[in-house]
């Protein structure tokens, strides 16, 4: 059993959240290096170790869907280009990402293969990489958490399986960043070979083995599987040596106790609340301390900056009333979306994570889903986008398109930095209850995604079994967690910067036009929404305010609170107290309430449609959290007053 590595939950990492999707192929004359291999192999963090992290999306020839891609050091004045195709455990599959690497290979072929092999799993993972082997593309073989291998006993002898491959076989730790530069070497120096000569055909067989007839993956089951499993297993003999149990002995250990069918959901509700326990306590100070900050440069430095260089009033305000407050809110929110994928990649990198997605496979079976489609819902919570892509990995379409129904409803960060700041500000005392307001949305999100399992179920039918291979626990790695949670947020200000600037000035405009302080004067456009809306969002505690911040909300959830702010016309460090005197801690409640569920972002809405191959799927999905979320809100207001609290 392996450890999964922090970034390889989903096929396709969650630095493609929000992403705008760059075209066009690599650029011509550009060496092309395809990243392959299993899910939780680590490939997702190796491509971000070889990339530096920077990478970008691009569609290619002949697919519909989008790859992650990014640049290697250059060699021989020619540059390299690193492209990460989904995890896949068969060549000969049908899955959506099992076809997706398919059609790439035999469409658009690399001029190498770097083979992302889990050194702990090398027995099992040899016949992808014979099957590979046969698609006669030069290719490198990188035996990743080579570092673990070596701590539970495993050897390798790489030299040897490299001979009898054919193939560089290099151990690697992306993890720790060992072997890199040697992997990097290998890289440049087999893709200069294969440059400077044309394909000559496979490789030459391994014994008993036989090419493959016509052009690479032609024609599919790739091989007999016979010969394979028995190539395979001559190479294990010969190059491998695993003691049986070497690194089981203490995950049993734990399993008895996070795996108890009683115990172990228990924990895993202990371990979620105690995490948003710490994004609070920790989140909260550092939040106000960069919207003081943001609040200093505005009085000290913008201000009069506008005010020398002369600009009118009406643009002053449009830049500091509108843009500048509405981007410097969301941008206080910054420590908490830090701690928020801190917390997220302790998890990942520990070997919990798979736990949890077994631990909840039954409970997901009884809702027409499995343990791939938790561990999807737990993405959600980082972001939705990339979730949703996650769903590739289902082979059935029914009940993939049930899971992207569902995740839709996973609390995500944007979401999680209004519950905090709301929950902070209407629910302030005793010091725990913040955390236990934002903990009870978590619960409510999974409770609606319960809800959406069991009346779709019968809609979207699951027939598809489930296997898991459950890692061994490993302690996390300080290095790759604060490099993880540093990409997320830095990610976070490069892919919503146009949302959140965008929508600031926009509902700056909405809130002043037309001209308001003049007798007589006719009410804003925002107050004009605000009633249109009234008879509809009245019963459930919504103000033309909230309406309206609402409305910005369907484009992303992150500017919800810029719009607040802009709305309000005060700063982060002021918004508290002006919603206190606006709304009512039960309108919080319902505000927060149908935030969590309406209308997904305009980003999950284009991705469901995309992955979906469905306007029509995707209107459901924004018609029935609509639906669920009035509902939900009405529940909560309605309820609230009946039972005495103070309603709008």
């Amino acid at each position: 059993m392996s450890p999964p590595q922090p970034s390889s939950v989903s096929p396709l990492p969650a630095v493609l959240c929000h992403a705008p999707a760059a075209r066009g192929a690599a650029v011509p004359g550009t060496t092309v290096v395809a990243l392959v291999g299993m899910p939780n192999t680590g490939k997702s963090t190796l491509f971000n170790r070889l990339t530096g992290g920077h990478a970008h999306i691009a569609n290619w020839p002949g697919l519909t869907v989008d790859l992650l891609r990014g640049s290697l050091p250059a060699a021989g004045g020619r540059p390299f280009e690193l492209v990460d195709l989904p995890g896949v455990h068969d060549l000969s599959g049908r899955s959506e990402d099992e076809a997706i690497v398919q059609r790439f290979l035999r469409d658009s072929p690399p001029d190498l293969l770097v083979l992302v092999v889990n050194a702990t799993q090398v027995a099992s993972q040899l016949r992808l990489v014979l099957q590979l082997r046969e698609a006669g593309l030069p290719a490198v073989v990188a035996l990743n958490m080579s570092d673990e291998a070596r701590r539970y006993g495993v050897l390798i002898d790489h030299e040897g399986l490299s001979d009898a491959l054919a193939m560089p076989v290099l151990p690697v730790s992306a993890r720790r960043n060992e072997g890199l530069s040697t992997l990097l070497g290998a890289i440049h120096a087999t893709a200069g070979n294969r440059v400077q000569a044309d394909r000559e055909g496979p490789p030459a067989p391994l014994e008993s083995a036989t090419a493959l007839d016509g052009p690479p993956f032609a024609s599919l089951p790739l091989g007999s599987d016979d010969r394979l499993e028995a190539q395979r297993q001559a190479l294990v003999e010969r190059f491998v040596s695993q003691p049986q149990g070497a690194h089981r002995s203490h995950s049993r250990r734990l399993d008895r106790l996070l795996l108890h069918p009683l115990v172990g959901p228990l924990i895993f509700l202990a371990i979620v609340l105690v995490m948003f326990q710490a994004i609070y306590a920790l989140g909260a100070p550092l939040q106000e301390l960069m919207g003081s900050l943001f609040d200093g440069l505005r009085d000290r430095l913008l201000q009069p900056l506008l005010v020398a260089i002369g600009l009118p009033e009406v643009l002053r305000s449009f830049l500091v009333d509108g843009v500048w407050l509405g981007v410097s809110t969301v941008m206080s929110f910054l420590p908490i979306i830090f701690l928020f994928y801190l917390m997220l990649a302790i998890v990942e990198d520990s070997g919990y994570l798979p736990r949890a997605a077994f631990l909840m496979d039954g409970f997901m079976h009884w809702l027409g889903l499995d343990g791939r489609a938790f561990v999807l819902q737990v993405m959600g919570f980082g972001c939705n986008v990339p979730a949703i892509m996650g769903t590739r990995v289902i082979r059935e379409k029914p009940m993939r398109l049930l899971a992207m129904l569902v995740i839709p409803f996973a609390l995500c960060q944007a979401r999680l930095t209004v519950f905090v700041f709301m929950a902070a500000v209407f629910f302030p005392k005793p010091w725990w209850a913040p955390g236990l307001v934002v903990f009870s949305f978590y619960l409510m999100s999974f409770a609606a995604a319960i809800i959406t399992g069991l009346l779709f179920k019968r809609v979207y039918p699951n027939r598809e079994a489930f296997v898991l291979e459950l890692p061994p626990y490993r302690s996390p790695s300080i290095r790759t967690m604060l490099r993880r949670a540093w990409r997320e947020m830095s990610n976070f200000m490069v892919t919503t910067r146009g949302f959140i600037v965008g929508g600031a000035a926009l509902v700056w405009l909405l809130t002043n036009l037309p001209p308001q302080g003049v007798a007589g004067a006719a009410p804003t456009i925002a107050n004009r929404i605000g009633s249109l809306f009234d008879p509809l969002l009245a019963p459930i505690g919504m103000t033309p305010d909230l309406t309206v911040a609402l409305f910005f909300g369907f484009i992303a959830k992150e500017i919800l609170l810029g719009a607040m702010a802009v709305i309000h016309h005060t700063s982060e460090a002021g918004l508290g107290a002006a919603m206190q005197g606006s709304i009512t801690p039960l309108q919080a409640l319902s505000f927060m309430t149908f935030t969590l569920l309406y209308t997904p972002c305009l980003s999950t809405v284009a991705v469901q449609i995309k992955e979906a191959k469905s306007r029509l799927f995707a209107l459901r999905s924004v018609l029935w959290s609509l639906g669920l979320a009035w509902i939900a809100a009405l529940l909560v207001y309605q309820g609230g007053r009946l039972l005495g609290m103070a309603g709008g």
